[in-house]
């Protein structure tokens, strides 16, 4: 169980890392063509100006926090919000790329499980 969640933290933050890092760094491979419906999408995020360098930092934080053992709990924690909204994406705008997204979302849920007793206090009295 312990190579397991070894595993599965370090792909998650490899996958977390290098999307952000990319953005960062301006590398990007060339975005897909997009149907209209992910073109609506992506350009009411682009027009709010800091919601998607914040979705990046986020990202960038969360990656760094699951490859350091002691706070890879806080970051899956961090980073869930992010992976269930790129599922949610996927599943309602872009159901072509769902199988590897349905699979970071089942990563993340694999940590929580993984890290049940950290998060136990949180819902203590």
């Amino acid at each position: 169980m312990k190579i397991a969640v070894i595993i599965v933290r370090v792909l998650l933050a490899a996958m977390y890392l290098f999307a952000s890092v990319s953005y960062f760094l301006n590398i990007m491979p060339k975005a897909p063509e997009m149907t209209a419906a992910q073109t609506s999408f992506m350009t009411g995020m682009m027009a709010s100006v800091y919601l998607f360098p914040l979705i990046k930092i986020t990202e960038l934080v969360g990656g760094i926090l699951l490859l350091i053992a002691r706070t890879a709990p806080l970051g899956a924690l961090i980073i869930f919000p992010v992976t269930l909204n790129i599922f949610l994406y996927h599943a309602f705008l872009g159901p072509k790329d769902l199988p590897m997204v349905a699979a970071m979302l089942l990563f993340n849920l694999f940590l929580f499980y993984a890290y049940r007793a950290k998060y136990l206090p949180i819902f203590s009295k």
